[in-house]
């Protein structure tokens, strides 16, 4: 993590030792580079109105104008967020010449309000409904390691987390409704953050499954998402002063989590583990044989499977051509669901979620691997059958704290050069910024600096 954080660049700019158009033209440069991923990252670039922005806020600095916190600073948003003016197409070719929205989405007029100057709309998986990051319409951009190899960079917040790994930006807006922040940012190295559901708006954001569905950050680093957490909750920017490691209790889930776990992600995450334990973290076991459960309860499908069903039932009637084809496939497999099967997964989930909370209610967060598995290549991915599968199982961990609706996430935990991983924290529902402080107290050992 070289990049400075978001406090940082507030305070760089406030101090007179950069410019806001000094950062807007170096983000620019990076989207525009020929040899980097930005035209894949990006969808769309505000190049102008970036500009003219970062020059208005460098004239109001310079005349002594009290200014938001963040004033002149990058960020990026995804493809899923409304922006006045223009349609929201998420990654489709099937919206792309929908109404324009009439109003900025809720989100980005809070980040706008913090004096964010918006680089433009990033790339995800077509409706955010696949954990791969693949998009055949407007091309995939690749996970930062490994290039040569083509790896998938996660979803389906793909381009947001490819350009903050590549410091297109230094925060992306995400949205999280069964791994979509933290998938990108275990495969590309970064972090990312899920909040509880109700924590941060979704007005103006297209639903793909409104019970699981949430707005998260994508940061180089614990205290950025912090940062814009406060931001787009309402609040003014604060980073979480961090919770010291001596006597944090961190339950590690035992079970489930840890099956099929690729050598690399296991190596990492006991590696992890083990530097938490030396800083001072009391690590203690936790089962949750509830969570084993989960295959069984939906078997006749997931929440996803009903609820995006529902949300898309119409367009497909007409539109059903100018689909990704495997969205598509995914989208119609919820058209026979039952109701009464709907109606029974969420009373599982209000059982599950008592049974967890009851068993881990004397640790301050929950240790898990974000993904199961390194990034595979782009070419490796096989037919409906065998993606659905491999798709089901990066998704496994993470959909988690989407079916519990805890806080979560993912901050790197792998060796330098090494295939990234992912380290998960989870905490408990509506406790936010205490998971986050835990974070940020825990982030050091869990990357592995001194």
């Amino acid at each position: 993590m070289t990049q400075p954080t978001l406090i940082e660049l507030s305070r760089r700019l406030a101090a007179g030792e950069t410019t806001s158009r000094a950062l807007i033209e170096e983000s620019l440069a990076r989207i525009a580079d020929p040899e980097g991923e930005g035209a894949r990252a990006f969808l769309t670039v505000y190049a102008e109105r970036a500009r003219t922005k970062a020059d208005a806020v460098d004239a109001a600095r310079s005349k002594g104008a009290a200014l938001p916190r963040f004033a002149g600073v990058p960020l990026s948003i995804k493809d899923l967020f409304d922006v006045e003016g223009e349609p929201t197409r998420a990654g489709s070719r099937a919206l792309a010449q929908a109404p324009a929205a009439l109003a900025d989405a809720e989100a980005v007029a809070l980040a706008r309000r913090a004096g964010f100057v918006i680089m433009g709309k990033t790339n995800m998986t077509e409706f955010a409904y696949s954990a791969f990051g693949v998009n055949p319409h407007y091309g995939t951009p690749l996970s930062p390691w490994d290039r040569a190899r083509g790896l998938i960079p996660g979803g389906s917040t793909s381009g947001g987390a490819v350009g903050v790994a590549d410091a297109m930006t230094p925060a992306a807006l995400g949205t999280d409704t069964g791994g979509s922040c933290r998938i990108p940012a275990a495969f590309c190295g970064i972090v990312g953050f899920r909040p509880t559901q109700g924590r941060i708006s979704r007005e103006g954001v297209l639903p793909l499954a409104p019970s699981l569905d949430s707005v998260g950050p994508l940061a180089m680093s614990v205290s950025c998402c912090a940062a814009l957490d406060s931001v787009l909750s309402g609040g003014p920017g604060d980073d979480e002063r961090p919770q010291p490691l001596a006597g944090l209790a961190i339950g590690v889930i035992e079970g489930y989590v840890d099956e099929s776990l690729d050598a690399s992600v296991a190596a990492a995450f006991v590696d992890a583990l083990t530097r938490l334990a030396k800083a001072g973290a009391k690590l203690k076991p936790v089962r949750a044989p509830e969570l084993a459960e989960l295959s069984q309860i939906t078997r006749n499908g997931s929440i996803v499977e009903f609820e995006a069903f529902a949300v898309h039932r119409a367009r497909l009637a007409t539109s059903a051509a100018q689909y990704d084809p495997w969205v598509l496939a995914r989208l119609e497999a919820g058209r026979e669901k039952s109701a009464a099967d709907y109606i029974d997964i969420l009373g599982h989930r209000t059982r599950v979620r008592g049974a967890v909370d009851a068993r881990t209610r004397s640790v301050d967060a929950l240790a898990l691997p974000t993904v199961p598995i390194a990034p595979p290549a782009l070419s490796e991915l096989g037919d409906f059958a065998s993606s659905r599968a491999l798709n089901a199982l990066i998704l496994r961990n993470t959909a988690i704290a989407n079916f519990l609706d805890r806080p979560a996430i993912s901050i790197p935990c792998h060796a330098p050069g090494g295939a990234p991983v992912g380290f998960m924290l989870m905490g408990e529902t509506g406790l936010d910024r205490r998971l986050l402080a835990a974070a940020r107290g825990a982030e050091e050992a869990v990357r592995g600096r001194p």
